[in-house]
């Protein structure tokens, strides 16, 4: 099955934003640690590096895999399933790095904006995925609870993706604000680079929101249509 053009714009700009946030986060921020006893910011960076890389860019994949993976309906339920696991997993050790970076640091946890909604998402995303699990994989809900709550499961995910663009964008906001604060010029090669990833995410995310709830011209067995299987 042939990749639609939108889907390999989505994926395009997904591995623009990447190389984007790792160019950031390692050469002008210094790189990615889990423990630093001087750079508490190399802590910090792996936060923005794996929160994009799991809802944003995974997420992004997860959500179109119905329509782009060219597999049978049960393989591409599992390959939606796991991305969504790496998503939950990789989002979860983000969110640890943040915090780790806050109490080494001695700076307030969860006091803007930002840390409200990216708090609540992944705790959102957690809830659906586990819903998600046990109601269309294992044990499996009874035929017509499936065909019910299918509606409404992927309602809700594509609410929790647009959260997760919107805790994105609110992270990069902040951070670049403390980061100008601090001395940073509000026109250099950084903030540029920035505000550039932010756009670029705010891209990705309006590309697969309109391809995944764009109607199909014929119905078949990799659309979202094809999830009333599950």
């Amino acid at each position: 099955m042939a990749v639609p053009a939108a889907a390999k714009a989505a994926r395009a700009l997904a591995a623009a934003a990447a190389a984007l946030v790792l160019l950031w986060c390692v050469h002008f921020r210094g790189g990615l640690a889990l423990s630093s006893p001087t750079n508490k910011g190399l802590i910090f960076n792996i936060h923005p590096v794996l929160m994009l890389i799991g809802f944003i860019i995974l997420g992004s994949e997860a959500i179109m895999s119905y329509k782009i993976l060219p597999w049978d309906h049960d393989t591409n339920k599992m390959a939606h399933m796991l991305l969504h696991a790496i998503a939950l997993f990789l989002g979860s050790v983000g969110i640890y790095a943040a915090f780790k970076f806050h109490n080494e640091s001695g700076i307030a946890n969860l006091y803007s904006l930002h840390s409200w909604v990216g708090l609540g998402t992944i705790c959102l995303y957690g809830i659906q995925w586990v819903f998600g699990f046990v109601t269309f994989f294992f044990p499996g809900a009874a035929p017509t609870l499936r065909r019910s709550a299918l509606p409404w499961h992927i309602r809700s995910g594509l609410f929790i993706y647009l959260l997760a663009l919107l805790a994105a964008e609110l992270g990069f906001l902040e951070k670049l604000t403390f980061l100008q604060a601090a001395g940073l010029g509000k026109y250099s090669s950084e903030a540029l680079l920035v505000n550039f990833t932010a756009l670029v995410v705010i891209l990705l995310g309006s590309t697969v929101v309109l391809y995944v709830t764009a109607p199909m011209h014929s119905e078949h067995m990799h659309g979202y249509s094809a999830m009333r299987k599950s």
